[in-house]
């Protein structure tokens, strides 16, 4: 399942985790290893965020999505999300 992954930083947990040398490897690594869609780094509501699109197999692997981030003391949510095919797929088979 495409999952849209949300890390948010406080900023005193922010202010650390960009100041530790391996903050961009962590990062990079997570990415690699869920294969990630799509990455973007943005502020939310005044604190640092990344967004990520990967696929989820399976809802088990949500603690091991999120621990790396609960790590470097961010918030995460977990969404379910759809791209246009799957918006066009979904709504063929509600409307039948």
């Amino acid at each position: 399942m495409r999952v849209l992954v949300r890390a948010i930083f406080p900023t005193e947990a922010g202010n650390r985790a960009v100041k530790d040398p391996n903050f961009i490897k962590n990062i990079q690594g997570f990415i690699e290893s869920n294969k990630a869609e799509a990455a973007y780094f943005t502020s939310l509501n005044g604190e640092r965020s990344g967004t990520f699109v990967i696929d989820m197999p399976s809802a088990d692997m949500m603690p091991a999505i999120a621990e790396p981030f609960f790590e470097m003391g961010a918030r995460v949510e977990v969404q379910p999300v759809m791209n246009f095919e799957d918006l066009k797929k979904g709504l063929s088979a509600a409307i039948k």
